[in-house]
């Protein structure tokens, strides 16, 4: 993500909006159990001079109210030492004017990494332009199968094979560290 955020800075300093501690939640709902994890730490860049958005989030940093979940999930199905980080890379696929303040029905079309593997994904979503911050929510499944994610049989009938994604993301303009 250095990278990424090394080239676009660069560039579009001025239309960089980002953030450091977005927060990412899943939720995951059978008959026999319910699973949840929050991460607040995910980061995010939208150049809003042509859309591209880009956010990054560290597997481990996800955080379960039951610690012997929050350890299966890394070990036994993320297998985050492996595979450390889920990415979005896309762009925005409308036209929105952040001169002015608003809410928007938007969507992203980009490649999705989970778990080592790649799709191209359309997400949609809000986000508003509020004071100079944009925010941006969105709310969508995410197939273990389509990632490759095995859940044992013994196991199976608590783990959701389709997980809910709920993202809030608050950007600020880019101030580059000196």
């Amino acid at each position: 993500m250095t990278a990424l955020w090394g080239s676009a800075v660069a560039t579009f300093a001025q239309n960089l909006y980002s953030t450091n501690n977005g927060e990412t939640s899943f939720f995951s709902e059978t008959p026999v159990e319910n699973i949840t994890a929050v991460n607040k730490t995910g980061q995010a860049i939208l150049n809003t001079a042509n859309g591209d958005l880009v956010v990054q989030m560290n597997i481990k940093q996800f955080d379960f109210p039951n610690k012997l979940m929050q350890e299966h999930f890394n070990e036994n199905y993320m297998e985050s030492d492996k595979y450390p980080k889920a990415v979005f890379k896309g762009k925005l696929n409308e036209t929105v004017d952040f001169s002015k303040n608003g809410t928007f029905d938007v969507s992203a079309t980009g490649d999705f990494t989970v778990h080592g593997v790649t799709k191209k994904r359309t997400i949609k979503g809000k986000l508003t332009v509020n004071q100079g911050k944009i925010d941006l929510v969105t709310d969508f499944d995410v197939a273990l199968t389509d990632h490759n994610i095995e859940v044992p049989k013994i196991v199976f009938v608590k783990i959701a094979q389709v997980i809910k994604v709920k993202n809030k993301y608050s950007l600020a303009p880019y101030v580059a560290k000196k």
